[in-house]
């Protein structure tokens, strides 16, 4: 239960960084430590195999998100 407290914990800190921080450079990264204590919330919260499995999809799926904003705020692919 302890480890639930400790993502939740760097989840609300990385939501106020969001959400103070005026640098899009700078928020990009706390948005991704946000994406990962979402799934890592999930695998705690959800007592059931199947749960790891809805992890590792939400996982990968914010993940390729946070690379399209992260190349698109960088300038895309230059041709």
């Amino acid at each position: 239960m302890i480890a639930l407290y400790i993502v939740a914990g760097v989840a609300v800190f990385a939501a106020i960084r969001v959400i103070v921080e005026r640098n899009t450079g700078r928020k990009l990264p706390y948005a991704n430590v946000l994406n990962f204590a979402v799934a890592g919330t999930i695998v705690l919260l959800l007592n059931h195999p199947l749960s790891l499995v809805a992890a590792a999809a939400y996982f990968v799926g914010s993940t390729l998100e946070a690379n399209a904003v992260a190349s698109t705020y960088a300038g895309g692919v230059k041709r």
